[in-house]
């Protein structure tokens, strides 16, 4: 019989002070405009998906939009979810001149598969910087049971 030792797995690595420029050099060079171009809230909106039985309940975060900026098109099996944001800020001094302009675009889309959706039942609904979709389930259709012939 033959006894397992433990051993301590912890690797210790020494300090390296160039370790953080190689991390920002790998991240800018993938992608060098992420941080002037985009934001992570621009990228997407977030959504919760809660199975309500007879039907699913899709509520997306969409703040600061007016129902007029949003848009929902279905095409087959596809509800597109499309959202647009146009916004501006101006300061102006006592002679009318702009001191500070700040500006505000983006678009958000999100696709979600509603195969199993009765897509002309959706019901859509928009408040308080909140959308809430009602997406009827499709009744399941359960193949027949026969009996086969054997020759």
């Amino acid at each position: 019989m033959f006894e397992l030792a433990r051993r301590n797995n912890h690797h210790v690595e020494s300090y390296n002070p160039f370790r953080e420029m190689e991390e920002f050099e790998k991240k800018f060079f993938a992608n060098p405009f992420a941080g002037f171009f985009e934001t992570p809230a621009l990228a997407e909106f977030k959504t919760d998906v809660a199975d309500e039985g007879d039907h699913y309940l899709l509520e997306a975060d969409l703040p600061g939009f007016e129902k007029k900026d949003i848009r929902l098109d279905v095409n087959g099996d596809v509800l597109r979810v499309h959202a647009e944001r146009h916004s501006r800020f101006e300061e102006k001094d006592k002679e009318n001149k702009v001191v500070r302009m700040e500006r505000s675009f983006g678009s958000y889309n999100r696709e979600f598969d509603i195969s199993g959706i009765k897509a002309e039942e959706i019901k859509a609904k928009y408040e308080n910087g909140v959308l809430k979709l009602v997406l009827p389930k499709k009744e399941q259709v359960l193949p027949e049971s026969r009996t086969l012939e054997i020759e």
